[in-house]
């Protein structure tokens, strides 16, 4: 017997054996009224109308619907409102400007844009068939009643299409099937040990991988999903305290906000013996991971991933080997990647480049296939990550290949950043790299060759004017040159060298 994987299998399962429970506690603190704590038959009748109201637009099944939105309830809806009834999502990351978000909706195809209320003002007149604003204006249109039409299953469909900056100045679509964000959130949740006991808190950006995945999980499973719109170290800890949560996921800074909070937290640190935090997105130092597990009392898990992947790769988390081990101990042997997930291979090239082969890579970038065909040789996807595998089968990344900074978990494109300091009149010559930053592990660094008198301030502001801001330089270098090969071509690696003096990795 074959029975198609698919996103519906999660939100119809919640609705079978938890209707009852309330499933979703929105965010109470945001521009648009919030909705309502929902029970799972509530949440599930909440996504059928919202794929009955996008029949009603005329979005058929496989059209795309876009969403730029912080973290909401909503969003939450809108995952599983246009995937389990066939039709794709778009999420956006709200941090891009106005002709980034432009691009995606354009490559995309996108017919329906869903904005937060406090990015309208900023993407109103975006060519897009259909502009709703969250709260009630899309709750008018697109909560239906009735029964939107039936989907033939297929588990090869694409199920959303998550756009990610590599090393290129234009975003990338993955395409993300049913049957990659079905194994993924399996392997995800049996790893982490997600049951109907946890209460999860959505301290991760939702656009970020769908979340990594956890929202269709923890659906499943029945697990309370509570919602924060931002990230706040003392918000994070009153949540947990507030509603008994077990989960959360997050980069490395914001494990620094919650750590920072507790600090000043009276009494007891919320959560402490109870609570795990899942984090990715750059390789936290050591000294976080064992403060985790020693202040805070919390169980400190990391994966590695992309979003390509779905993400889940590798995954290290403490075994019972370790429980004799000193903090110190643990935390050297917790800074690994981690062991490949269930189902995954991994092997390093010869050139030491981390590549991966699973159920839940992605099925190409959407009409890219030069692109796709570049990640996937010979039937293993190329991270563009550099590492190695130790004795006991884990990764640990060193380095990156690929021309990409990551900074407090978001992906910048290093020629994306070169492309914008170029184009000012001044600029000569420019290299942009990451440097090591204690807060959001790395940080761009530009290196630049100027004509005139131009100020690190001047240029920085003009990066600021055409990027996302989280994109652009924090500090910029005026040099009377950049050292270059016989042959014209930039080392990057040199120029990064004496800024990562004394770490033992090319990342952090």
């Amino acid at each position: 017997m074959f029975v198609p994987l698919t996103i519906r299998d999660h939100i119809d399962r919640a609705r079978l054996v938890y209707g009852n429970r309330t499933g979703i506690i929105d965010e109470p603190d945001q521009p648009a009224q919030p909705l309502p704590d929902l029970t799972y038959q509530q949440f599930a009748d909440k996504a059928k109308a919202m794929a009955k109201g996008l029949e009603e637009l005329g979005v058929k099944q496989g059209g795309r619907v876009a969403l730029v939105s912080h973290n909401a309830s909503r969003m939450l809806a809108f995952l599983f409102g246009t995937a389990a009834w066939g039709r794709v999502g778009v999420p956006i990351n709200f941090r891009l400007n106005r002709e980034e978000i432009s691009y995606i909706i354009n490559h995309s195809g996108a017919e329906v844009l869903l904005v937060d209320p406090e990015l309208r003002e900023s993407l109103e007149g975006l060519d897009v068939k259909h502009f709703l604003t969250l709260g009630d204006e899309s709750d008018n249109i697109l909560f239906k009643s009735g029964e939107p039409s039936p989907w033939e299953f297929d588990e090869d469909a694409t199920a959303t299409i998550n756009y990610t900056s590599g090393t290129t100045a234009r975003p990338k679509g993955v395409e993300m099937t049913h049957r990659m964000l079905w194994t993924n959130a399996a392997i995800f949740g049996w790893q982490t040990g997600v049951s109907d006991r946890d209460v999860y808190l959505h301290t991760l950006p939702m656009f970020h991988c769908n979340g990594w995945g956890m929202p269709f999980a923890l659906t499943a499973m029945g697990v309370p999903q509570v919602v924060l719109r931002k990230v706040d170290g003392y918000e994070i800890l009153k949540r947990i305290e507030d509603h008994g949560v077990t989960l959360l996921c997050g980069a490395p800074a914001v494990v620094a906000a919650i750590l920072e909070a507790a600090n000043e937290w009276e009494g007891p640190v919320p959560g402490s013996g109870r609570t795990r935090i899942v984090v990715a997105g750059a390789p936290p130092p050591t000294s976080i991971i064992e403060r985790v597990e020693t202040e805070l009392n919390w169980e400190f898990i990391q994966i590695y991933g992309l979003t390509e992947t779905a993400p889940l790769l590798t995954m290290s988390r403490g075994r019972s080997e370790w429980d004799g081990l000193s903090s110190k101990e643990r935390a050297k042997l917790l800074g690994r990647a981690g062991a490949p997930a269930l189902g995954v291979s991994l092997q390093v090239t010869d050139d030491g480049e981390i590549c991966a082969r699973s159920n839940h890579v992605l099925k190409g970038y959407w009409e890219q296939p030069e692109a796709t065909d570049e990640a996937i040789q010979a039937g293993w996807f190329h991270t563009g990550d550099g590492g190695y595998i130790d004795e006991q089968n884990y990764i640990t990344i060193a380095d990156r290949k690929k021309d990409v900074i990551i900074s407090g978990g978001e992906n910048i494109s290093s020629i994306e950043v070169e492309d914008v300091l170029f184009s000012h009149e001044q600029v000569t010559e420019v290299a942009v790299i990451g440097v090591p930053d204690e807060k959001w592990g790395e940080t761009v660094k530009a290196l630049v060759v100027a004509e005139g008198d131009v100020s690190e301030e001047e240029l920085i502001s003009y990066c600021r004017e055409k990027l996302a801001h989280y994109k652009c330089p924090t500090s910029i270098e005026i040099r009377d040159e950049l050292a270059r090969t016989a042959t014209g071509k930039l080392q990057k690696y040199k120029l990064r060298a004496p800024y990562w003096e004394g770490h033992d990795k090319q990342v952090n």
